[in-house]
């Protein structure tokens, strides 16, 4: 019989060799974790099955059939993991940590509806240090087995902030001594002008509708990405990339790196 996902209430799911890897260094809760049978081993599996047994983690094989219909993208690579929903924090909780830092970077999304663009952008902002990345409850996509597996395991170890109200998170941000700077096509300054320094919160918006108009109207500042070629714009993970590495160039700049 094959198992059914019982919802996000009960249980979540991982899904691909480096994202349950990666749960488990996190310390994430499993409930079990689902591996197909008689398949080759390779590294990363080991690794799963020892950090799993050390962790007393109930270890099931099952058919592969089984974990192509629990799959979200077909690319679970042999390995599926039963997880606790996905734990949020607030902006408050995030703002309170960070208090006393100078440089602090947080990455926000207006309404971003894919998972998969939801988990390539946490993937950077977890690469680059970002304190967290800040999410409408509302109108959004969440955490779950799609933005787990693009996100290589970036979240579980990220905090992700869900908020009802992102205008308001981000006038606590503000509150916090954070500048925020939403990236827009119709900037008038690019990147590399932008004041990007210190304590920074970049908002980038849907790619067919760019960022909302309350959002725009609490950016203190908006900036673009220079473009040569015919194409118009980057996709919004890409364009996340490009500007967070500009914030961590500044930051190693202003320290004379």
């Amino acid at each position: 019989m094959l198992i059914t996902h019982p919802g996000p209430s009960v249980t979540s799911l991982v899904e691909g060799r480096n994202a349950v890897l990666e749960a488990l260094r996190a310390g994430v809760e499993f409930d079990r974790i689902l591996v197909v049978r008689d398949a080759d081993r390779s590294k990363a599996i080991d690794e799963i099955l020892s950090a799993a047994c050390d962790r007393a983690i109930k270890v099931a094989e099952v058919p592969r059939g089984q974990l192509d219909a629990l799959s979200v993208r077909g690319a679970h690579q042999g390995v599926v993991a039963e997880v606790a929903p996905f734990g949020y924090t607030t902006i408050a909780d995030v703002l309170a940590r960070v208090e006393d830092e100078e440089q602090a970077l947080i990455i926000a999304l207006d309404h971003i509806t894919d998972p998969q663009n939801l988990g390539a952008v946490a993937r950077t902002a977890e690469v680059v240090g970002a304190k967290c990345l800040l999410i409408p409850s509302k109108r959004s996509a969440t955490v779950g087995p799609a933005a787990m597996k693009v996100s290589a395991g970036a979240l579980a170890h990220l905090p992700v902030a869900k908020e009802t109200n992102l205008v308001r998170a981000l006038e606590q941000c503000k509150d916090a001594g954070f500048w925020v700077a939403g990236a827009s096509e119709t900037a008038d300054q690019d990147v590399w002008d932008a004041p990007l320094e210190g304590r920074i919160v970049v908002v980038l918006g849907a790619e067919d509708s760019g960022l909302s108009r309350l959002v725009e109207e609490r950016c203190d500042f908006l900036v673009g990405l220079p473009v040569a070629g015919e194409v118009g714009s980057l996709n919004v993970a890409q364009a996340a990339t490009a500007i967070a590495f500009e914030w961590v160039r500044r930051q190693r700049f202003s320290q004379g790196s």
